[in-house]
């Protein structure tokens, strides 16, 4: 799964609090879709900007991932690298493309129960769900040490 990043949960909640908004959403699309989505909540792209980029690759997100060479510098590559920059793999690209990460799915309110790829609604149920799964790894995952954040104490 993810590494969970304040970046990553930030952007899956923005992406799906926009979507509930009314924001664009096309499946078909690479800048209107699920990735799309996510990488408007976490860039200064437009969705616009983001199908350029995409289409200077080949394939569905899945493949874009698959083949990214962080060498290239292609705009497509510089899209797949965001992405991995806030904490997502190939592997989590396909999913959140495809809404099909079990651990995601486990965790829906309601319990488990497949999504549909192509639905708004399913969209935002895996976005926050993925968020908050996320958030508490991350919190779980966080040793802050109070004593150190403490002044010491002048001794008289």
């Amino acid at each position: 799964m993810a590494y969970p990043t304040i970046e990553l949960i930030a952007g899956l909640r923005r992406s799906a609090a926009q979507l509930r908004e009314g924001a664009p959403y096309a499946w078909g699309n690479h800048g209107s879709c699920n990735c799309g989505n996510l990488l408007q909540a976490v860039t200064d792209l437009s969705r616009e900007e983001i199908l350029a980029y995409a289409h200077t690759g080949t394939g569905e997100w899945t493949e874009l991932a698959e083949a990214y060479c962080g060498v290239t510098d292609a705009p497509v590559d510089w899209l797949i690298s965001k992405l991995q920059e806030i904490g997502l793999t190939p592997v989590d690209i396909h999913n959140i493309e495809y809404l099909e990460d079990r651990a995601v799915l486990n965790q829906l309110p309601g319990g488990f129960r497949w999504l549909k790829r192509n639905k708004r609604e399913d969209v935002i149920d895996y976005f926050e769900t993925f968020a908050d799964i996320l958030e508490k790894k991350l919190i779980r995952n966080t040793h802050v040490d109070f004593n150190a954040l403490l002044p010491e104490k002048e001794l008289v």
